[in-house]
């Protein structure tokens, strides 16, 4: 499509395959880093290797030679391009001509190459030294009257050793202020399932798709964002598991889906079917389902039937008599109306879930990023225990995570919500009392900067500023503050909407070296299961004069708190060093750490459940109730449609890496509404119409996104979807999970007006 004008097409082919082959070799192309590319990618995933720098889930056992997906193929040809952002590149342009770039441009020009201080009498950012950066830094902070007077936010890309060593750092200057890129997307997990089930994660590993007699997949693009699990599911059908995917908009990869290494299917051109039932559900609907699903449980056996697991209720879980009331209470045609599907199909889903011995559900955002979202992850629980679905082979739940160290962050301290045992050992080790009230998550930290309680901004990777919701609420806040600091490998965004002073940090990326004073440094990252891996990257550093996470933390450190007692500037040098400190933190689960992960695969973190043992405040796996049907507000207006804001296929996170999204058959725009045929008829419009949306709210700011076009395409009646991070603008900033603090971003009330 090199003429840049927008086509939308269907795409009827299966998904993988030789497109993904195509795409594959198209983006190595495009970054100029065939050879070194190609290269780097027989290391990926690989023992000895480094980690994929896009999703979390987890490596297989390796016996495969390549172990990539196209979407970690894209991520790593951002990473190892031969572009370079350069002084001369910030001389060509000021910061205002930067803004109006797209988001995809701004990905384009390449890897960051030395720090960079903002300008005011320029509009320019200018080269300075790192010492100069280091001491702006500690110059800033050291002014602020309070210490919680600064936000220190963490992407998911930060290595376990990073993430630590920025834990204690910013609890020795003495706030827990962490806004984190989980808060955006997965918190509900972290908070909805302790209560349940006394862990934030989830209990399922990858073997336990080799058993798995039924697996649900709920609310989550496999296909775009955890392709590597495609195989889990292929391999799931060909023993003949049912597979059932729950989701408002058909995704193609669940469809069918042929596997690039699998030589036979390439070759044919075969593929394998995925869904064995495809749940169309309406956006919020998830909870009349489960709730249907449950009450023909409960119906069935009030009836007679053996249809829960009576003793492993008995004898690990509390609440249920609640849980089985309000099911058997809830209205059928309110089930169905709320749900938009048949009754029919709610009793085969059941059934498919009575049926199956050992059950896993997988689910994405499409669950936690609603209002209710923590809570709606408990309701999934209360599912699983009915039938026992935990502690055995091929069972349990399965939070899908995005970024490869979003689940490590938050095990090695990143929480701005920490428990006091945990502050305690962290007094005991590093001998300074850590402050002990919580700190800010995402939609605090924007408020404080808002209400001018918030001065500075470090940004520990990541791409804030396009992430958070409420665009231009979020642009104005963050220019209001004294400093921002963004540590990055490539330009984006979040450089530009800036404080009255800024830096940028160039560092290491995952698939590069680290070489220090006491040799080559490797670094460690959780994936969704818990499995703790090595990452050892193999290119040589984009630049000379970029730095890894670990020495920027650490001399931040230095600058901010020259008195502190902790021993910075050896953790530089000897990640082992770090390594052994986070063992003595966590001596439960990272006891002999420096000696485990020797292990070419890792190891596995313990998670409790597994053993059948529930770290809960009664030591029992709890049935939570969630009242009524609803997972959102009501909203009063016959015109609310139901906003859910996805990524294409050719993006990770914030990162554009082109304006097509191949399943879904759109072609140069990211500015598209997917709507259902009869929403659109409804409303005088046909498929190509030039609309905007508006957001239905109740705090009187008017929000409104221009310039979309309309497509028809199989969503269900009353639901949309468009692209993140176009439509944020319409995510007001206090329409969130008070639980978790995740905005609602699934779910947003809008209504369509004349473009």
């Amino acid at each position: 499509m090199a003429d840049g004008k927008p086509q939308y097409k269907t795409y009827n082919h299966p998904a993988g395959g030789w497109g993904a082959a195509a795409a594959t070799a198209k983006v190595l192309m495009e970054q100029s880093v065939i050879t070194k590319g190609s290269r780097a990618l027989l290391a990926m995933n690989q023992p000895g290797g480094f980690k994929c720098p896009s999703c979390a889930f987890p490596d297989a056992d390796c016996k495969k030679t390549l172990e990539f997906c196209e979407n970690g193929a894209k991520a790593l040809a951002h990473e190892a391009t031969k572009f370079r952002v350069t002084r001369e590149f910030f001389q060509k342009y000021t910061v205002t001509e930067l803004m109006a770039q797209s988001d995809y441009w701004l990905e384009m020009q390449g890897r960051l190459t030395e720090p960079m201080r903002y300008d005011a009498a320029s509009d320019r950012y200018v080269p300075c030294s790192w010492d100069e950066a280091f001491a702006m830094i500690g110059r800033h902070l050291r002014a602020l009257s309070s210490p919680h007077e600064a936000e220190f936010y963490t992407s998911g890309r930060t290595p376990n050793e990073a993430a630590f060593l920025y834990s204690i750092f910013v609890r020795a200057f003495g706030t827990n202020n962490f806004p984190d890129c989980s808060n955006m997307c997965h918190e509900p997990t972290s908070r909805g399932l302790p209560p349940a089930i006394g862990v934030g994660k989830g209990t399922v590993v990858l073997e336990d798709f080799e058993h798995a007699e039924a697996i649900f997949v709920i609310g989550q693009n496999t296909g775009t964002n955890s392709p590597r699990m495609m195989t889990n599911l292929v391999e799931a059908r060909k023993r003949g598991a049912p597979i059932v995917a729950v989701n408002p908009m058909p995704e193609r990869a669940l469809i069918r889906f042929t596997e690039p290494q699998d030589v036979v299917q390439m070759a044919t051109f075969g593929s394998t079917p995925i869904a064995s039932e495809f749940v169309h559900i309406r956006i919020g609907g998830d909870l009349s389902f489960i709730k249907g699903m449950m009450k023909v449980m409960f119906e069935r056996e009030a009836a007679g039937e053996r249809v829960l697991d009576a003793d492993f209720i008995a004898e690990h879980t509390v609440g249920i008599e609640a849980i089985r009331a309000d099911a058997l209470a809830q209205d059928w045609a309110e089930i169905v109306r709320v749900s938009g599907l048949d009754e029919a199909q709610i009793r085969r889903c059941a059934e498919i879930y009575i049926r199956s011995r050992a059950t896993i559900i997988c689910y994405g955002m499409g669950l936690t990023q609603h209002q209710q979202g923590s809570r709606l992850l408990q309701q999934v629980s209360n599912l699983l225990l009915l039938r026992g679905n935990y502690g055995k082979p091929g069972a349990g739940i399965a939070p899908i995570r995005g970024h490869s160290n979003v689940q490590g962050d938050r095990t090695v301290g990143i929480d701005e919500k920490p428990s006091q045992d945990y502050l305690d050992r962290v007094r005991d080790v590093f001998g300074f009392e850590p402050p002990r009230g919580h700190g800010h998550h995402t939609v605090e930290s924007v408020e404080a900067m808002e209400n001018g309680t918030a001065k500075v901004f470090i940004g520990m990777g990541g791409n804030f500023v396009r992430a958070i919701p409420d665009t231009d609420r979020s642009y104005a806040a963050m220019r209001k503050l004294a400093l921002t600091v963004g540590i990055a490998t490539k330009l984006n965004r979040g450089h530009l909407v800036h404080g009255r002073d800024a830096l940028i940090l160039p560092v290491v990326a995952r698939s590069e070296w680290i070489r220090t004073a006491a040799g080559e440094q490797f670094v460690t990252i959780e994936d969704a299961m818990a499995n703790v891996t090595a990452s050892r990257g193999v290119l040589t550093p984009a630049s000379p004069h970029v730095l890894p996470e670990v020495e920027i933390v650490c001399r931040m450190a230095m600058a901010t708190l020259p008195d502190s007692k902790v021993p910075w500037a050896s953790y530089i040098d000897n990640y082992d060093l770090i390594r052994g400190k986070i063992a003595e933190v966590y001596p439960e689960i990272y006891a002999g750490f420096s000696e485990r992960i020797k292990n070419p695969k890792g190891f596995h973190l313990d998670i409790p459940p597994r053993r059948l043992v529930w770290p809960t405040e009664n030591g029992k796996a709890n049935f939570l109730l969630l009242p009524g049907l609803e997972v959102n507000d009501v909203v009063d207006d016959p015109a609310m449609l139901r906003l859910a804001t996805v990524r294409s296929h050719d993006q990770f996170n914030t990162t554009i890496y082109s304006n097509n999204d191949r399943y879904r058959g759109v072609y140069n725009d990211r500015m598209v509404l997917f709507m259902n045929a009869e929403d659109l008829a409804e409303r005088g419009l046909a498929s190509g119409a030039r609309i905007a949306l508006e957001t239905i709210s109740t705090d009187g700011m008017a929000r409104r996104v221009d310039g979309l076009t309309a497509l028809d395409y199989p969503m269900p009646r009353g639901a949309v979807a468009g692209y993140y991070p176009e439509l944020n603008p319409l995510l007001p900033l206090d329409y969130y999970d008070r639980i978790s603090g995740t905005p609602a971003a699934k779910s947003i009330p809008v209504r369509v007006v004349a473009g």
